[in-house]
Order: structure tokens, then C-alpha cells, then sequence
């Protein structure tokens, strides 16, 4: 469902000449599996998310999902993911339905169908009494259902989660961490970006360590750990920063 070949992108910098935030990225993922992509902040996770979004074009390298070419096929790509951020970017003046209903209409769902869809939506993710709160009324566990409600309004094949975790209560992640494992269980193909140790050992099948836009490790959390003969994956994960620090040092002098 989703394959990504020497994915790099460069960002210009006046001051320090070219930034590569993604540097030769390689992976695919499969229907019905969740794919970790576990990293800090700036370790290129967004950047390739955006770039399977097509919020980005690649500077070189390919990404497909479907089979189609996020470059140059950026409209069926759209069509057939759903994306979802920490930042649920809701709107305060429209309620949840409101909110909802507007992204299923963008996805060219006909009228009939999306009422049907949205009710079914609401009562599963037990949404029903807020479908008329609008968003400036919202808690933060409200805004994350709306979000999750959105993205997945059109039942797209691909899922993907940028940290959607991230500043979440320990009962609202939870939520969205059982949502995700639904989404999995009906052979939705996910990317999850997350730094939590303990969401990729509770979810992903397979998880890739990226650091300064390279992926450090890839494989299922016990292959990772003992390969690199690490108790855990926050252990196995500064064992990989440290040994790419000292690699990168090395190759300065």
C-alpha cells in the first residue's frame, strides 16, 4: 500500500546553504499493519508524512500509495489517505457535525451516503452527544474524536497518524491509541510517528528509528531489541543515537 524509495528532501537555508531533512528514506508498509516511525523532534517524521500527503514534493527519491505517485498523482493519493496531526485545527465556529459533514463533502461524498456515514461514525466513536457542540466549546478529548472523525470520513485504505498523542491526557490517548488498533484490525494500512516508547511496543508490527533524516534501524520491536541485545526500545533507541553520534564524529576528524 505504501512504498517509499531513497526519499530526500532539502529545504534552503541563506545563512548555512541546503538542509536535508529526509536523506535517502526507504520502507513500505502493508495492509492491516501499523508501521512505527520513532524519533525526537526534527528527526525528519513529519517530513515524510507530509510528503506521503503531498503537502511536500520530494527533492529526489519516490513515494507511492496505491500505487500512485504522491509527485505526480497527487489527487488519487489524497483520495485514498486520511491524515491526522497532534494539531486538530478545529474550527470554533462550526459544531462536530458541521465540521465532519465538511470534509466528507470535500471528499465528494454524496449527501445521502455522508449522513448515513457521519451517524455511524458518531455513535461509534460515542460522539452523538456532541454533534452540535461547536469547536470553541470543545475539551481537548472532544476536539481529538472530531479529528479522528475527519480523517477517516471517506474509509480510506491508508492512515496516517503524526503523533496524535502528543499533549493528550493519559485517558484521552488511550482513545485514540484503541481507535488506531480498530483502524488495524480492519486492514487499514497506518504510519504512526510517535517518540513514546511504549505506544510503538503496544502497536506497531513494525517500527523504523530515524534520526537527522536517516533511518538508524527497521523491524518488529523484538527483532530491533535483540539484534542490538537492548531490554527495551528507549534503551535500543539511545544506543542508536549515541553509536550514529560517535559514527558522525568519527568521520569530522
Amino acid at each position: 500500500m505504501i512504498t517509499v524509495e531513497r526519499l530526500t528532501k532539502q529545504f534552503a537555508d541563506m545563512r548555512t546553504g541546503p538542509f536535508t531533512a529526509l536523506d535517502g528514506v526507504s520502507f513500505d508498509v502493508k495492509p492491516g499493519e501499523i508501521f512505527g516511525l520513532l524519533g525526537p523532534n526534527g528527526a525528519g517524521k513529519t517530513t515524510c508524512l507530509r510528503i506521503l500527503s503531498t503537502v511536500l514534493k520530494p527533492t529526489s527519491g519516490s513515494a507511492f500509495v496505491s500505487g500512485y505517485d504522491v509527485a505526480t498523482h497527487p489527487e488519487e493519493v489524497r483520495a485514498r489517505i486520511g491524515f491526522m496531526s497532534n494539531n486538530t485545527g478545529i474550527y470554533d465556529r462550526m459544531t462536530a457535525g458541521e465540521m465532519v459533514e465538511h470534509f466528507g463533502r470535500l471528499y465528494g461524498i454524496p449527501k445521502a451516503a455522508l449522513q448515513e456515514r457521519i451517524s455511524q461514525l458518531f455513535e461509534r466513536l460515542q460522539m452523538t452527544s456532541i454533534r452540535d457542540v461547536l469547536g470553541s466549546k470543545m475539551s481537548t478529548g472532544m476536539k481529538q474524536k472530531v479529528s479522528i472523525a475527519r480523517t477517516i470520513v471517506h474509509d480510506p485504505p491508508v492512515l496516517i497518524f503524526d503523533e496524535p498523542t502528543m499533549g493528550l491526557d493519559v485517558l484521552v490517548a488511550r482513545n485514540v491509541i484503541d481507535e488506531i488498533k480498530t483502524l488495524r484490525d480492519q486492514g487499514k494500512c497506518i504510519i504512526f510517528s510517535t517518540h513514546i516508547m511504549r505506544e510503538v511496543e503496544k502497536l506497531c508490527h513494525r517500527v523504523a528509528v530515524i534520526y537527522r533524516g536517516k533511518i538508524l534501524a527497521m523491524g518488529s520491536v523484538r527483532e530491533l531489541t535483540e539484534q542490538y541485545e537492548q531490554p527495551d526500545m528507549e534503551e535500543l533507541f539511545f544506543k542508536l543515537i549515541d553509536q550514529h553520534e560517535t559514527e558522525m564524529a568519527a568521520g569530522k576528524r
